[in-house]
């Protein structure tokens, strides 16, 4: 009894409740029965404004990702749309379609107040005079003593070898316990030119100093000394396809130093090379500045012979072009520069003055700025 009392009791109130869930519902029209409901979700989501706002303040890392790749599909949507609106526009008026350069962070940059032309006749004169000037007229040829830090990886030595084969008249001396100011005296002593000490840092080269030591003969004193910090070095044997250097002097390609600062630079690294350069070896070292970080690199441009294809589609299209394919092979080895710090006179940390250092919370406020 008290079972079938419980079922009893169990059914009215199941009937009671789906009763009251179906009072509200409106009765289903017989042409719709079997028939699923349309969803409408997708159109609201279409009809909503295009995300402007960048996802960055959202805190979950998984969100954040869906929802930039979400913002970056809108954005190169409405790109291009604008950019089909401009084109129709011009065409309607009958207006050429001027391309719009693209923004980078080198056409945007902050204009330095320092940045002057090669041909400016001040600059011209105070590099005629400087430190630097017997090198580039060939009236001296540099000589370069090149050491390292105490206790060095086998590494270093490798990135060595392949600076010797770059660099004409370089010269390694084992550092052992010597200082830098004794190592100083002694490349003076024996009529060198430049010293150049390498640091590393887990087996990586990470840092060179470069210092000139012949005195200026209205100063009666040598330097700058300079300090870089080195990155992204690759040996000549870890370059795929890379030539083998030979004993001819290179020829030096200084390129994006636009700045007071800048030229200095340049100089004093162009200074290491010979000014002399023998043409029949068609090798090239190039130092080129970019937002502040020197590429060093070196080629060998190679004229190749066009072959009998290539020159009967030159017959074809009357192209009076050269007979010969130009192309470049490098040759190593591969790595950057970034200035630290420059300095007067050589290697003096105690009582040397600066005469220029680079202090990142003052002088990095913007991605914008640069000082070479």
């Amino acid at each position: 009894k008290s079972l079938s009392f419980k079922k009893e009791h169990f059914f009215s109130r199941f009937h009671q409740r789906s009763a009251v869930l179906t009072m509200g519902k409106k009765p289903v029209d017989p042409s719709l029965a079997g028939k699923k409901p349309i969803n409408t979700a997708k159109d609201v989501k279409a009809n909503k404004p295009a995300m402007r706002r960048n996802p960055s303040h959202i805190v979950n890392k998984m969100k954040r990702t869906e929802m930039y790749g979400k913002y970056l599909q809108q954005k190169n949507a409405l790109r291009k749309e604008e950019k089909l609106k401009r084109e129709k526009k011009a065409h309607e008026l009958g207006e050429e379609v001027v391309k719009r350069a693209p923004r980078t962070l080198d056409n945007t940059r902050e204009l330095e107040p320092t940045m002057v032309s090669a041909e400016d006749p001040e600059v011209m004169a105070d590099e005629a005079d400087d430190e630097f000037a017997p090198y580039f007229s060939e009236s001296e040829k540099p000589k370069i003593l090149i050491t390292t830090r105490p206790f060095p990886s086998q590494n270093l030595f490798y990135f060595i070898a392949d600076l010797q084969k770059m660099v004409p008249s370089l010269h390694f001396y084992p550092r052992k316990k010597f200082t830098i100011k004794d190592i100083c005296k002694f490349a003076t002593n024996r009529d060198f030119t430049h010293l150049i000490i390498l640091s590393e840092k887990s087996k990586q080269c990470n840092g060179m100093t470069i210092s000139h030591l012949r005195k200026h003969e209205d100063t009666t004193m040598a330097g700058p000394t300079a300090f870089f910090k080195v990155s992204n070095v690759i040996t000549a044997k870890n370059i795929p396809h890379h030539g083998s250097q030979t004993s001819h002097i290179p020829e030096l390609n200084l390129h994006g130093f636009g700045t007071r600062l800048g030229h200095r630079v340049g100089r004093m690294l162009g200074s290491i090379f010979p000014h002399d350069a023998q043409f029949q070896g068609r090798q090239v070292v190039s130092f080129h500045n970019q937002r502040d970080y020197i590429f060093v690199r070196q080629h060998r441009y190679v004229f190749d012979e066009k072959n009998e294809k290539q020159k009967n589609k030159m017959i074809e299209s009357k192209d009076a072009g050269p007979p010969v394919n130009t192309r470049l092979q490098e040759l190593g080895p591969r790595f950057s520069l970034k200035l630290r710090w420059l300095q007067e006179g050589t290697f003096d940390t105690k009582h040397g003055e600066y005469e220029w250092i680079h202090k990142r919370k003052e002088m990095d406020t913007t991605r914008r700025k640069f000082h070479l």
